[in-house]
Order: structure tokens, then C-alpha cells, then sequence
């Protein structure tokens, strides 16, 4: 397989990143479903350490992620056998709006995880290497009203990337192009 991106397929480089942040997302979002129903003590003190390091590692995969489509840019759009269809014009244009929605949803929700915890009072722990100190004292209303935004967020990226994930089914499926298989890695 190709490091980089060809006319045809996405590169192994592109690819890794992309199944890379899903795999920490679907983790950041379970996790955070379920924190609560975790026992008391380091069973959920572990997940939540689990819960914001992979949501610091989506902030940095995202970052690689937008800098890598700079430097290796996607293949073309495939061309469909529903080419001539209505709204054919408008398939490029909502592609990249969702994936400009992802990328912001997916540097949003952590960033509002990164607020929510200093609006308890606490620190913030870099990968082990550092810890940021909040800059705020604690504040209960605040941080109800962060953790809201966080939620909220974080389930619209979930639905974001879950209708991604039908429009690449529905490439797949239905326009017979190879949308999702240029994005699967090869047997």
C-alpha cells in the first residue's frame, strides 16, 4: 500500500489517521456514557484519565490530520452512476461540509472537556509530560453548564459521523462508486 494519497485511494498515511480518530472517538464518546456507572475510586478515576487522554490525543490527530490534507491532498470525488441526479451538484458541497463540521466537532468537544476541567478547580494532564493548572477556581454552575456543551457537542459528533457513515454506505450501496473502498485498507 501507497504511503500517500493516489487519484484512486487514500494512502496508508491518510488512512491511519482517519481510522485512527474514529477509534478514539467511539472510546471518548463510550467512556463518557458511562463514566458514572464506573464503581467509585480508580475504576472510574482510570476512566476518566482514559476519557481525556484519548480526547487530547483526538485534538492532535485532528491537528495531523488537517496538515496531512494540506500536504497530500484527498483523491477526487468518485464519479456515480446517479451522476446527472438533481442533486448531484450538491454532493460535493455537503461532503465538505460535513467534513469541515467533523473537524471542528472533533477540536470542539475536547476543548470544551479541556474548559470543563478547569471549571472544577482542576488541572489539566498532558500525556504525563505536563499538567496545565486551571486558572479558575471551582464553580458548580459553570461547570453544569460546560459539561452541557460538552455533551451536547460530543453527541452531534457522534451523529455527524454516523450520517458520514451512511453517505459512504450509500456510495457503496446505491451510487456503486468507490467512495467507502478508497478508504478501506486493502486485503
Amino acid at each position: 500500500m501507497r504511503l500517500l494519497n493516489s487519484q484512486k485511494r487514500y494512502g496508508a498515511i491518510a488512512l491511519a489517521l482517519h481510522w485512527s480518530a474514529v477509534a478514539l472517538v467511539v472510546l471518548v464518546w463510550t467512556l463518557g456514557l458511562f463514566i458514572d456507572e464506573l464503581p467509585r475510586g480508580s475504576a472510574r478515576t482510570l476512566g476518566l484519565q482514559v476519557h481525556m487522554l484519548a480526547g487530547l490525543l483526538v485534538v492532535v490527530i485532528t491537528g495531523f490530520r488537517l496538515l496531512w490534507r494540506l500536504l497530500d491532498p484527498s483523491p477526487p470525488p468518485e464519479p456515480t452512476r446517479f451522476g446527472a441526479w438533481l442533486f448531484a451538484d450538491w454532493i460535493p458541497v455537503m461532503a465538505r461540509l460535513v467534513h469541515a463540521g467533523l473537524y471542528l466537532l472533533m477540536i470542539a468537544v475536547p476543548v470544551a472537556g479541556i474548559v470543563l476541567q478547569f471549571a472544577r478547580g482542576e488541572s489539566l494532564d498532558l500525556f504525563g509530560i505536563m499538567e496545565i493548572a486551571s486558572p479558575w477556581t471551582r464553580d458548580r454552575a459553570f461547570v453544569e453548564k460546560v459539561a452541557e456543551v460538552h455533551e451536547v457537542l460530543a453527541h452531534a459528533l457522534i451523529g455527524l459521523a454516523g450520517f458520514h457513515a451512511a453517505a459512504a454506505l450509500l456510495h457503496h450501496w446505491v451510487f456503486g462508486d468507490r467512495t467507502l473502498t478508497r478508504m478501506l485498507p486493502r486485503s
